[in-house]
């Protein structure tokens, strides 16, 4: 087990490498210049702008510059903004935090919701239960999340009164239970049909019928023998699916008014501050690998005929 870790943990730096160049290539070829778009309208002398170029090192080759962000992130720097002057790691450190409680509970209403309609749909396949959680998820599939967002803010805050329009600067946990059901609702159905199909699937196989023909309650054929085998996808699924919450919550949280990691790269994509989106992207491709290793390794726990040598 220590080994594949060690060698999973060795295959995640060239994936690392290769995003974060990708996505710092892609900053770099954005027209317009950053450094010029300060002064609005305004005249400014070449001299003035090349000199600050200069100062931010923006006037070097791009594998120098990209360079020289790599080195700076070993030491916790994730560089500075242009227009503001402050560091992106301070950025960072004040909307992470807010995508993060959304995240989670996004993460937390996807697996408890998902499975649970997904399990009680595949236990009765092609049941009234089963066609009316197709309907639903494939609903959910088809409205966009920005559709579901507007449909939340009429209903729960402007008809019903349940919740505030928008959230607070820095939101409490109750704030923040719409923009997450919102954020989670595709997830959900991806999953709940998921679990269906998997859960149904499975309860044809030599297994349970060998574990309903030895008397088994049914509460640990379908608990331990079933539940165990039909988590595998769905795991799959879910491991990939954290960094996705949290890297496409830009349209939820613009929204909802939140101010976190979406509002943020949003923010800064209108004034091409590359390295706060170059910052938070690295961020986020951090999550993603975390997620994968720890899926994989969920996997173990889930199978026991899965060993890592």
């Amino acid at each position: 087990m220590g080994r594949y870790v060690a060698r999973r943990l060795l295959q995640m730096i060239p994936v690392f490498i290769g995003s974060t160049l990708l996505v710092f290539s892609m900053m770099y070829a954005l027209p317009g210049d950053p450094v010029r778009a300060l002064a609005g309208e305004q005249a400014v002398d070449p001299a003035q702008i090349a000199a600050m170029k200069k100062d931010l090192g923006l006037d070097l080759p791009l594998w120098h510059q990209y360079w020289n962000y790599l080195t700076g992130l070993l030491q916790g720097d994730f560089g500075t903004q242009i227009a503001s002057g402050q560091p992106v790691a301070d950025i960072i450190a004040d909307a992470f935090p807010i995508t993060a409680r959304l995240t989670i509970f996004a993460f937390a209403f996807t697996v408890v919701v998902g499975i649970s309609m997904g399990v009680f749909a595949g236990l009765k396949a092609d049941s009234l239960r089963d066609r009316a959680l197709l309907i639903l998820t494939l609903l959910l599939i088809s409205v966009p999340s920005f559709v579901l967002a507007f449909l939340g803010r009429y209903l729960f805050a402007f008809e019903l009164g349940w919740v505030a329009p928008n959230v607070s600067g820095d939101p409490s946990w109750d704030e923040l239970i719409l923009p997450a059901v919102v954020l989670g609702s595709l997830s959900l159905a991806y999953v709940a049909r998921l679990t269906r199909t998997s859960v149904a699937e499975n309860l044809r196989s030599d297994y349970m019928r060998t574990a309903v023909a030895k008397g088994l309650p049914r509460r640990r054929i379908i608990g331990v023998h079933l539940l165990r085998n039909s988590m595998i996808p769905v795991v799959t699924f879910l491991g990939t699916d954290l960094g996705a919450l949290m890297g496409g919550a830009v349209v939820t949280e613009g929204i909802f008014n939140v101010k976190g990691v979406g509002w943020s790269v949003f923010g800064a994509l209108k004034q091409r501050e590359g390295a706060t989106v170059v910052g938070i992207v690295t961020l986020i491709v951090v999550v993603y690998l975390v997620a994968s290793l720890l899926v994989d390794l969920l996997y173990a726990v889930l199978d026991p005929r899965i060993r890592y040598a």
